[in-house]
């Protein structure tokens, strides 16, 4: 955006003292346009027209619309923001605290069986808190919160309240704690946090395990969990699909009838033909964490994007655990697009077949509109498709490591990272702007992350 920062201050100014204004009219002009819509495509030098909180056209010369904020949006990229389908929210102060855990094993006994039990409340904010403001940061504007450490109800009432306070698009999957005391109020408490909590901003889902292997029966998929998900009307987001009795699972789900688009499975790494049949034929979604499988090692350790191609099923992506990994969603695309094209290439080495690559755009559909729709969030967010809600990024494509432009998708997936993103719209209200995430006090969130951390840690050596 080329404007001094007096104007750009101004035009935040404009922003701030009209957010309350259902009707509020804002555009962005002279930006390239990728809309992630397969109908419009990548529109050159149009503009962008919100209107309240949602996406009221896209194209050229809109900027006559009556008193509109204008945002002179030359030499950015507008896109969807992106959707993470899962993040064990709550770690966010153990960042990288074991940056080389190299199985599922090591990583549950050191936080799960560790450090899950020492939270309190405040402890589920802080983490779920800075979590969602990176997200931010990095463009991440829907958040599924796969919050597993809610020993209390208070502990459940935190992680909301901290997604409701960022304004981050936040989905609060709830699950009971793996290990160590609890209140057993999870699944039921459920329908009370929809009720005091929910909002168009704000949705929930049930979480919950694939089998029993790491957490006994009482936390994996099945009728009852299937039963209470109608009830409440939400979605069901499995963890820790993986292997051969994760794939015997899928095939008894299908048998009772419990797949289908409403289910998210995450990883889904080393399934068998027959367990992605079932996933194929039943519509049934899925969530990769492209370094989470590859780095931590899960199952395979191969991100299953070919697998699920194969079946029908274009895939969700996701940030997984911020204790050993990236927290943003260039890693998780520039991973798997690097992941899936060496794997390509190489199984054809040496002979005269064609190797099936994936490209950029398919990894930034993965990143936005089929996040969104693993998310149960498709017909909202997920791409800049008028009617829909207005979550959207301008990049910053001249800046030093994205100039020249030459090709907008390129640029996103392989070229920018947190710094080139420079504002960051959620339902048509400003969270980033000018490259800052907005009503941050940072000293004082560094204050009170490092005092949760030093007390989590003192509480578990």
């Amino acid at each position: 955006m080329h404007h001094d920062d007096t104007a750009r201050q101004t035009v935040l100014d404009q922003l701030r003292r009209t957010a309350g204004d259902p009707h509020r009219r804002i555009v962005l002009t002279g930006a390239t346009v990728v809309t992630m819509d397969a109908e419009l495509g990548v529109l050159q030098n149009a503009d962008l027209l919100i209107e309240g909180r949602a996406i009221a056209a896209v194209g050229r010369d809109l900027i006559a619309a009556d008193g509109a904020i204008v945002i002179d949006a030359t030499g950015t990229i507008l896109t969807p923001g992106f959707v993470d389908t899962h993040r064990h929210a709550w770690e966010a102060q153990l960042r990288r605290i074991m940056p080389d855990v190299d199985d599922l094993g090591s990583y549950v006994t050191a936080t799960l069986l560790g450090y899950a039990p020492a939270y309190r409340p405040e402890d589920m904010y802080i983490g779920t808190k800075l979590a969602a403001l990176t997200a931010l940061d990095s463009g991440i504007t829907t958040m599924l919160d796969f919050s597993h450490n809610s020993r209390t109800p208070a502990h459940s009432d935190a992680a909301v309240q901290a997604l409701v306070d960022t304004g981050i698009r936040g989905i609060h999957a709830a699950m009971g704690p793996h290990f160590g005391e609890w209140d057993r109020q999870w699944p039921g408490d459920l329908a009370r946090l929809q009720d005091q909590f929910g909002s168009d901003l704000l949705t929930f889902r049930l979480g919950t395990l694939a089998t029993d292997e790491i957490a006994g029966p009482d936390l994996a998929y099945g009728p009852e969990i299937a039963r209470l998900a109608k009830e409440l009307g939400v979605g069901v987001s499995v963890d820790a699909v993986l292997g051969a009795s994760s794939s015997q699972a899928i095939l008894e789900w299908e048998r009772q009838g419990l797949l289908g688009p409403d289910l998210t499975l995450i990883h889904s790494t080393g399934l068998t033909g027959e367990a992605w049949k079932a996933i194929g034929d039943s519509g049934t979604t899925i969530a990769l964490a492209p370094t989470s499988d590859a780095q931590i090692g899960l199952d395979t350790a191969v991100p299953a994007v070919d697998e699920a191609l194969s079946v029908g099923v274009r895939p969700g992506l996701s940030i997984d655990v911020e204790v050993a990994l990236a927290s943003d969603m260039f890693t998780q695309m520039r991973t798997l697009h690097a992941i899936q094209r060496m794997r390509a290439v190489n199984a054809v080495h040496g002979t005269d077949r064609e190797p099936v690559r994936i490209g950029a755009a398919d990894v930034l559909d993965f990143a936005t509109l089929q996040g969104a729709r693993t998310n149960g969030l498709q017909d909202v967010v997920g791409s800049l498709t008028p009617g829909k809600q207005a979550d959207l990024l301008v990049i910053n494509a001249e800046e030093i490591n994205n100039m020249p432009l030459n090709d907008a998708i390129g640029t996103v997936v392989l070229g920018s990272d947190a710094r080139n993103i420079d504002a960051v719209f959620v339902a048509g209200q400003v969270r980033k702007w000018n490259g800052r995430v907005l009503d941050i006090d940072i000293q004082a969130l560094r204050r009170e992350t490092a005092a949760s951390r030093d007390r989590i840690l003192t509480a578990t050596s």
